[in-house]
Order: C-alpha cells, then structure tokens, then sequence
C-alpha cells in the first residue's frame, strides 16, 4: 500500500471559537477530479500524497459519536455505518438518501465521513486520517473508511438497500483503485446480526448478490470477493473524520458543488461536526 505524506491544518473557519489561536489564511480545501484522472495517478490516495503544504496543529476534543438527533422522537433513532471504498461518495450518496427517505433538510442531515472497524485507538481515543506524525493513523489502527449516521430503526432496511446499490451489477466498489484495509466493505449496526432489521439487510444483500461475513476487527480487504463484513457498532464504535473529509468533492464524478461542500460549515456552526483532536487540514 502507498504510504500518505501529507500534513494538516485546522481550517480557518475554527478560528473564530478558538481564542488562543493566532489569525492565519489557510488555503481552500482541494476540489474534485475526474474519474479519468484520479485513474491516472493511483487515486485518491496518490493525489493527496502529493499534498504537504499546511502546519501541523491539533484541537482537544474528541469525538467517537458525533450524531446529534434531529427528530423529534430522539429515542426512535440508533446510530449506524456503512463502508465501501472511499467515504467521499460514500457520504453523498448517504445525504442525498437521508433527503429522499427520510424528508430531511441540510440541517437536519447526519451523515458524516469516519472511521471504524478496528480494535484500536491511541491512547487518547482518537482515531486520524493519515498524516506526517503518524498521530493514530486509522489503517495502522486497523480501521475502514465508513460513513455513519442517524437514523429511525425502522428505516434500516431502506438505507441497506441504498448501500448496496453502491456495488453494481458486478458487486464491487466504485473505487477498486485504492486498495488496503481502509477501504474494506462494512456495515455497523447495534447488535450486528442480532439487530431486530438484520433480516432486510440481509435481503438486500442478496438481492445484490453479496454475502455477510461477522467482522472480527482489523478485517482485510474486500476488493474482489463480493463481501461485506457486519459488525456489532456497540463493540466497533464509529470515529468522526476530520473536518476536511467532510462534504467533500469526489474524484469519481463531476464535483458536487459549493452548496454541498459548505454543508460542513454549517454542520460545524451547528455542533453536528466536532473537533477530533486530530490533524486537520484544508
């Protein structure tokens, strides 16, 4: 796997609640690819290789689980996660489905891009994208790129069935150019198999042609095998990512546009995005 060389800054949009910070212009988050020349250098993970232009700095506050409900009945809703490749479409396709399903507005929406899937943590709690200091790297902690979210139990096997859409006719992610652990197919759900909606997931899965294994933690790679690993997300929580990988263009289609990518300020504004305490960089 293609190691990641490059460092992160705290977005410039954090300034503000931050007092003991010093004013600085951070540069704009980098904008989407085309599929064609993602291609051509190795994907997302060859691009952002090439990136180390930013400071590397770091907030205090942690962030396991970052949903915020936004229905009335708060109760009614669980937490969630699916993974299939890079969590940048991934998310996209979770918002627009929390919009078409559910009737949600902007501000009403939880999907956020993160991590989970490993048995591990730094000693801090904290899970990171890869960055220059190593600081609780998610692939070395055993970890996949999922997107998590808020949703009614009832509506699980809706949001199934929209995951595994995602796979095709050939039952593969949309992105087999980044290859590794971190982009392994899986799904967190309270209970695992043992949730009261794992029969239509189940359904959904088969229809899709893709079998459920039980993931065991610090599962490998998926790319090839028609898989997608199940995992109880009361054992293997859900990590928020960072604030740059939230909302963020993807390289597999035409960019999604400043009104998507400003949803994350607006997440930040209203506490539905934390600060993980990891690098961060725009």
């Amino acid at each position: 796997m293609v190691e990641m060389k490059h460092i992160f800054l705290i977005p410039s949009l954090f300034l503000s609640s931050l007092s003991a910070a010093a004013a600085y212009t951070a540069p704009k988050p980098i904008g989407g690819q085309s599929a064609t020349a993602a291609s051509t250098t190795g994907g997302r993970r060859a691009f952002l290789s090439n990136i180390a232009n930013a400071a590397l700095v770091s907030s205090t506050a942690l962030v396991a689980n970052p949903h915020r409900a936004v229905a009335a009945d708060a109760a009614a809703l669980e937490d969630v996660y699916f993974g299939a490749g890079c969590f940048w479409h991934v998310q996209h396709e979770f918002a627009l489905a929390e919009k078409q399903l559910l009737g949600r507005k902007d501000k009403e929406l939880t999907s956020l891009t993160g991590y989970a899937g490993g048995t591990k943590t730094d000693a801090e709690g904290r899970v990171c994208y890869h960055n220059f200091k190593s600081i609780a790297d998610y692939g070395k902690l055993g970890h996949g790129e999922v997107v998590g979210m808020s949703i009614p139990q009832s509506s699980v096997g809706d949001f199934a069935v929209e995951y595994f859409k995602l796979f095709g006719d050939k039952g593969e992610r949309a992105d087999p150019m980044d290859k590794g652990g971190e982009y392994r197919s899986l799904l967190g759900l309270p209970g695992g198999r043992n949730h009261p909606m794992f029969n239509q997931v189940e359904a959904a899965a088969s229809n899709q042609g893709m079998t459920l294994v039980d993931g065991k933690g610090n599962d490998p790679d998926t790319l090839g095998k028609r898989l997608v690993y199940v995992m109880d997300s009361k054992k293997f929580p859900f990590y928020q990512a960072e604030v740059y990988h939230q909302y963020h263009n993807d390289f597999l289609t035409p960019a999604y546009g400043k009104k998507y990518n400003d949803l994350a300020d607006a997440a930040v504004d209203d506490g539905r995005i934390k600060f993980t305490g990891c690098p961060d960089r725009v």
